[in-house]
Formats: structure tokens, C-alpha cells, sequence
């Protein structure tokens, strides 16, 4: 079932991915993607080294994933709200330091993520560092 066919399936999907996160299992994090992921965050920048914000691949996701959860032992996450959309979903939660993040993604027919774009509140994302 695609995460977007409702809000139901948009809820578990984030359930899912937000306990993913929590248990640090890389490859249950990045099962969620499609091997053309386009990813954008401020934080690519920060943890590839890159004058960037976007990343693609499935290959350069793993290594900035696995970069974020080594450099926060104590990543957890708390889920706050699901927004569902005909082809993607927003997934709201508190990250690092309890700041307020957003993540739209996007998802192709297989019901994988081939688009996100990351969103932190503009007064807290200094916060997370």
C-alpha cells in the first residue's frame, strides 16, 4: 500500500520511519528510499563536506544518514503530525535538541520516497549543531 493512499497508510509509514530513526537501523531508514533519491537539507552541506544543500542517490544517502546518526548518539525523534497528499506526505516531529522539523516527501508508483525536502523552525534550527 502506498504511504499516500490514505491518511492511515500516511500515519503508519511515518510511525514506521520515526521508529527507524529512534532504533538507529540504517537499513530499515533507507528501505523507505528509491535508489533515485533527491534529497535537500541544510544539513547535507555540514555532513558531506559539499557547498551544498541537495544530495541524489541512494548511495550518498547512506553516508550522510550514517553521518547524522554518528554525530548524535541520542537522536530521537517524537512524531507530531502527518499531512497526506495525493503523491507525497509531510511528516512534522521534534529532531536534535527538540527542534521543530518538517520533511515533505515525495513518492514514486512503488510507494518509495524519490523526493525530500527538509524543513527546521526558522528561530530553533541554530539549535542543532
Amino acid at each position: 500500500m502506498s504511504p499516500t493512499q490514505s491518511p492511515e497508510a500516511a500515519a503508519i509509514f511515518a510511525a514506521a520511519w520515526i521508529a527507524a530513526w529512534n532504533e538507529r537501523d540504517l537499513d530499515r531508514i533507507l528501505a523507505r528510499y528509491s535508489r533515485e533519491i533527491e534529497f535537500t537539507s541544510p544539513f547535507v552541506s555540514r555532513f558531506l563536506g559539499q557547498n551544498k544543500h541537495t544530495l541524489r542517490g541512494i548511495a550518498v544517502l547512506r553516508v550522510y544518514f550514517s553521518r547524522a546518526l554518528n554525530a548524535y548518539p541520542d537522536l530521537r525523534f517524537l512524531l507530531r503530525r502527518v499531512y497526506s497528499g495525493p503523491r507525497s506526505l509531510v511528516i512534522e516531529y521534534q529532531s536534535v535538541s527538540d527542534v521543530l522539523a518538517a520533511e515533505m516527501m515525495e513518492f514514486n508508483d512503488a510507494g518509495l520516497v524519490v523526493r525530500v525536502d527538509a524543513h527546521y523552525a526558522a528561530d530553533e534550527s541554530h539549535a542543532i549543531g
